[in-house]
């Protein structure tokens, strides 16, 4: 056997996890100025996605995080200011029930732990979606939460994950902190991307059965069965499929063109009644 072969398990996990450490601190530099978080935060889904799929290439991590962060930029920050307006709202929405009285403070704190789950779960697709789909800022959001509630399960894993994750390096063991937080800074970001690449690439998968593919942002065309899709493929029957979420009869490709087959039946006889 040779040690250095790089099909085997071991050397494929090991440059799997160097691919890991240089999206990490790629992440960490490249969110530093804070209003750029968004386009990092796709930019690392963009080479985790592509490291579960086994389509990252050795050695061009590098250039994947920075072709992504540079294509999704415009985009993905406009995308970051939505959320930090989502952030800014729920903490002036708890300081301000903090300051209620206590029979009031206990209900709408209610609220604001329901508000802050909704917010959280959509936030969770928000910069995968845009990492894997071209689309417009408003469907990115929209289809976040359409997906979020769709693979409900899966979101709520991937929530468990994230609070695991926070839980064991800075609540379970305060005397630790220190060490888990050096490992947050050399692998811990991109190793809890990583594994939640794994839920995103089922959810997608299940919200969009097909295959997906490509570059740093692959775009296939709609599945049968599609939820969401994006915006090169949108055609006439993909916006028909989207007036009813909640349709059970959600592809009604044959209905459209049965449609369409009638109308043009029609004018083919009042042509031939006219002649």
């Amino acid at each position: 056997m040779r040690i250095f072969d790089p099909e085997d398990p071991l050397m494929t996990a090991l440059s799997k996890l160097a691919d890991l450490v240089i999206c990490n601190l790629m992440f960490i530099a490249f969110s530093l100025p804070v209003i750029t978080m968004g386009a990092s935060l796709t930019a690392l889904y963009t080479c985790t996605l592509r490291i579960v799929d086994d389509r990252e290439d050795d050695g061009l991590v590098f250039k994947t995080f920075w072709f992504a962060f540079r294509d999704n930029f415009r985009k993905a920050t406009l995308l970051w200011l939505v959320c930090l307006c989502g952030i800014a709202f729920l903490t002036a929405y708890y300081w301000v029930t903090m300051s209620l009285a206590l029979p009031l403070r206990r209900v709408y704190r209610i609220t604001f732990y329901v508000l802050t789950i909704v917010f959280l779960v959509g936030f969770l697709y928000v910069f995968p979606l845009q990492a894997g789909f071209e689309n417009s800022i408003r469907n990115t959001l929209r289809n976040a939460w359409l997906v979020s509630v769709g693979v409900l399960p899966l979101t709520l894993l991937n929530l468990v994950l994230v609070a695991a994750a926070v839980y064991v390096s800075f609540i379970m063991n305060p005397g630790a902190v220190n060490t888990f937080a050096y490992v947050w800074a050399v692998c811990g970001f991109a190793l809890v991307a990583y594994l939640q690449s794994f839920l995103f690439r089922r959810a997608f998968r299940k919200m969009n059965p097909g295959q997906l593919s490509g570059g740093q942002n692959g775009h296939t065309g709609p599945s049968e069965g599609a939820v969401f899709t994006d915006e090169e493929h949108r055609t006439e029957e993909i916006l028909a499929q989207e007036s009813s979420y909640s349709n059970p009869d959600w592809n009604r490709r044959e209905d459209i063109a049965g449609a369409s087959a009638k109308t043009d039946g029609a004018r083919g006889g009042r042509k031939r009644r006219r002649r």
